[in-house]
């Protein structure tokens, strides 16, 4: 296959499935991955290939299995998440020591996910508490914080113009850094004249010039942060292991504008006191949310966008909520996305029985669904002719159950959703807590049920 660069006129005259496939080829054959000996390419090819025939609903060599192990690493090696956010040597060492004991059984590559601590201390995040900011030390991870980070009475100023929203009012509020940029005058004020322009005058401000300083210094924390997880990270591909799903990151508007600004009380009342601005609003964070997710998967070659869904779950608004203020705006997402050959990995936190055949209006292969609490046999009778699908064991029975008892549920997800292939077999939701036997044990399964006869 040809390499044609996004963006180029040659690029925009292929259909989403011809740049599906080359971006999946992008994913099949990395370039500058020094692979550490030829057993470990080959690896990497069959565990790719693995994920690509699910991903076009094909049969692979036999059911894949996703572990999101999350912290397990770091208490395996005996210390906390507020020790690894803050001593990135110390995470490496206990994801290095998990991996040199667990990799080969698992099939994995675990990765540090710890947030740079003292960056976040620096700029002073309100949205997150995390172990020494709002949290004990002890803390197992980080909590979000609801609020209303944008007033009800903002619609207007944010649909007018969302880059200066940003900057003057977000931002201060969101991160205790950038509070003297509310001091800010509109940068798109600024005109053409021969002395330097008064709205940048709040440059001359002692806060101002300190919070210049300050963002320097968190430059420097996250940079020391990236290049040490980077290079761990880069070295579990050499190794011969794939990361997929989840380096490209995006969201459904509405969970944009809720999560982030109006927060959950204020969307809700939104969707009475004022549904047109609203509508407005998701439809500015669609056209938004559609660059960025191009633009993250153009920089990383990742093939597949991931989508955490927060608040469209069953129970959490009717279906002619979700039909009128959830699903429109995030819809016009996916179609962005697919046009240009991503796919599409939507999370559905909670259950999603309700929306299912409601959801199924995708090209083949272009959307997968990893399920957290939704009856698997609907949603592979509904949606496994166009989507493929995974998810849906329990975390509780990977923390309390038995290697049995999980190898049983997972035999019975496999004999389920397995059929014709299209399937991962995963939690439903992260796994900090869970035993080790009870992982190993869906792999065993896989192993031992998930194989597919050619």
């Amino acid at each position: 296959m040809i390499d044609i660069k996004p963006g180029s006129k040659e690029w925009t005259q292929l259909t989403p499935e011809q740049k599906r496939r080359q971006r999946f080829n992008w994913f099949l054959n990395p370039e500058n991955v020094k692979f550490v000996n030829a057993e470990a390419e080959k690896h990497y090819k069959i565990r790719a290939q693995r994920l690509i025939d699910v991903y076009n609903l094909e049969e692979p060599d036999r059911v894949p299995v996703s572990l999101s192990v999350g912290n397990i690493p770091l208490g395996f090696d005996g210390i906390n998440y507020h020790t690894g956010m803050y001593d990135y040597d110390k995470a490496i060492e206990a994801y290095d020591k998990f991996n040199n004991k667990f990799s080969d059984d698992l099939d994995i590559f675990a990765s540090p996910g710890v947030l740079p601590g003292r960056a976040l201390d620096l700029i002073d995040y309100k949205l997150y508490h995390w172990p020494g900011h709002g949290l004990p030390e002890s803390a197992p991870g980080f909590q979000f914080v609801e609020g209303e980070y944008m007033r009800d009475d903002e619609y207007d100023d944010l649909i007018q113009d969302p880059s200066d929203f940003w900057l003057r009012v977000y931002l201060p509020r969101a991160f205790g850094t950038f509070a003297p940029f509310n001091k800010a005058s509109p940068l798109t004020d600024i005109v053409e004249i021969a002395v330097i322009p008064p709205q940048l005058m709040f440059l001359t401000l002692p806060e101002m010039q300190s919070v210049l300083q300050n963002l320097i210094d968190i430059g420097r924390e996250m940079t020391k942060w990236d290049q040490k997880i980077g290079a761990f990270n880069r070295r579990g591909k050499e190794m011969g292991y794939v990361a997929i799903g989840m380096s490209v990151f995006g969201k459904a508007p509405f969970d944009s504008l809720g999560d982030t600004l109006r927060g959950t009380r204020g969307i809700m009342k939104d969707m009475y006191s004022q549904p047109e601005k609203l509508l407005k609003a998701l439809d500015l964070f669609a056209g938004l949310s559609i660059k960025s997710v191009i633009n993250g998967a153009n920089k990383t070659r990742n093939p597949v966008a991931f989508f955490p869904l927060h608040k469209g779950a069953d129970g959490w608004m009717s279906q002619k909520q979700f039909e009128t203020f959830y699903w429109p705006s995030l819809r016009k997402v996916i179609n962005g996305v697919i046009e240009e050959g991503i796919a599409v990995s939507l999370f559905a936190e909670g259950g999603y029985n309700s929306r299912l055949e409601f959801v199924n209006e995708f090209p083949r292969g272009m959307v997968h669904w990893w399920f957290d609490n939704t009856d698997m046999a609907r949603a592979k009778n509904i949606l496994g002719g166009r989507c493929s699908i995974q998810g849906n064991v329990p975390v509780s029975l990977l923390v309390t159950g038995t290697p049995a008892e999980v190898k049983d549920y997972c035999r019975r997800l496999i004999e389920i959703c397995g059929k014709g292939g299209g399937y991962i077999l995963s939690a439903g939701a992260s796994t900090d807590e869970a035993k080790m036997d009870n992982l190993q044990a869906m792999v065993t399964a896989a192993n031992e049920y998930g194989t597919y006869k050619k």
